[in-house]
C-alpha cells in the first residue's frame, strides 16, 4: 500500500472487533509516531500502550470522546518540562501539541496498514488519565487513540479541494 492510498482510506473506527492486537503490531505503530517529524528536533513525546482491559474501561469512564469497545489504546503525552526547557514558551504551549498531532497521525496510518482501525480521541478529562496512568504533572496526556480491528466500513466524506485550495494568495469564492 502506498502512502496515497493509506491517507485517503483511513477512517475513524468506532466500532471494533473483540480481537486483540499482538503486542509486536502496537510496537510497530508506535514507532511510526515517534519518526514524526518535530519542531526543533524537540521529540518530548511519551507514548503509553493500554491494552489491558480493565485499564480501557477506566480510561472510557473519563472520556466522553471515546466511543465503542477498543482492544488497546495509545495515549501521546507531551513533557512539558522537556518542551520548555527545549523550546521556551513556544516549545511548551505550542510546538508540543503540534508534536503530538503529527505523531498521532503517524500512528493512525500504520495502524490502517496493520489492518487496524483507529480514532484520534481529545474529549477526556486530563488530570484523571495522569492519576489513572500514575503521570507526573509534567507529563500531559494530548490525544487518546483507539485501536482495534474495524467492525465497519465508513464512507469517507466528499472532499472540496477547489474551494479551499489556492496559489499565491487566497480568492474570495463567489456566491460566499
Amino acid at each position: 500500500m502506498d502512502i496515497e492510498q493509506a491517507i485517503r482510506e483511513r477512517r475513524s473506527i468506532r466500532r471494533f472487533q473483540d480481537t486483540a492486537i499482538p503486542d509486536e503490531v502496537l510496537v510497530r505503530i508506535v514507532e511510526a509516531g515517534v519518526w514524526a517529524p518535530s519542531g526543533g528536533n524537540a521529540q518530548t513525546w511519551i507514548f503509553i500502550i493500554i491494552n489491558e482491559q480493565s485499564r480501557i474501561e477506566q480510561i472510557k469512564a473519563i472520556s466522553p470522546g471515546l466511543l465503542g469497545a477498543p482492544t488497546a489504546l495509545i495515549v501521546v503525552c507531551q513533557d512539558k518540562d522537556l518542551a520548555y526547557k527545549r523550546g521556551g514558551e513556544l516549545g511548551r504551549e505550542t510546538l508540543s501539541v503540534m508534536d503530538a498531532a503529527i505523531a498521532s497521525q503517524n500512528i493512525a496510518l500504520q495502524a490502517y496498514v496493520e489492518g487496524l482501525g483507529s480514532c484520534l480521541v481529545l474529549s477526556f478529562h486530563k488530570k484523571g488519565i495522569q492519576k489513572l496512568l500514575n503521570l507526573p504533572e509534567h507529563i500531559v496526556p494530548e490525544l487518546l487513540i483507539t485501536l482495534g480491528y474495524p467492525a465497519e466500513n465508513p464512507k469517507p466524506p466528499k472532499r472540496k479541494f477547489e474551494e479551499v485550495t489556492f496559489f499565491n494568495e487566497y480568492q474570495a469564492q463567489h456566491g460566499k
